[in-house]
């Protein structure tokens, strides 16, 4: 069962929006690491990596499929933010950003009768509103700590556990 052309160049896409978002994490991590909010910096790490992972998980899909893998050029990343809520902001942009894009493959594979793509996605929406919902708490945190820096060393420390906790899996 190969992949229709369609659904080939939307899966391609996507390959290149998650490698686009690693990049745009890595930037991050790359402002994070001029601060002393190390922690924030591990965890953009950590996501630079999951979103490399999911690129590589569509990879392999569109392979299996009997796609042909066609990379993309990924622009250059941001790698200054006037603050560390900002940042987080645009973290969550991206997130929303891929979030819509796997809703149109998932769509599209529904009116191409794709039931393999279907199931394949399954685990990418699931994953998506886990994803979002991570950002969002930490912008809540940062929203409500503003510019006390006990509050936001704290967060800090916070999302540099989680990034901890998750890297050894």
């Amino acid at each position: 069962m190969n992949l229709s052309s369609k659904i080939e160049k939307a899966l391609n896409d996507q390959v290149n929006l998650e490698f686009s978002s690693a990049y745009a994490y890595l930037g991050m991590a790359a402002y994070f690491d001029q601060t002393p909010f190390t922690g924030f910096a591990k965890w953009m790490q950590l996501q630079s990596k999951e979103e490399i992972g999911h690129a590589n998980r569509f990879f392999k899909y569109i392979v299996e499929r009997g796609g042909k893998v066609a990379l993309q050029a990924i622009p250059q990343p941001k790698c200054e933010y006037k603050s560390a809520l900002a940042a987080f902001k645009v973290s969550l942009g991206h997130e929303q950003k891929v979030s819509a894009a796997i809703c149109a493959i998932y769509e599209l594979a529904i009116s191409e009768k794709d039931y393999a793509t279907l199931s394949f996605l399954k685990w990418f929406l699931d994953e998506q509103v886990e994803e979002e919902k991570s950002v969002g708490e930490i912008i809540a945190k940062l929203e409500l700590v503003g510019e006390n820096l006990n509050g936001l060393f704290q967060i800090d420390h916070q999302a540099g556990s989680r990034a901890a906790e998750e890297g050894k899996h």
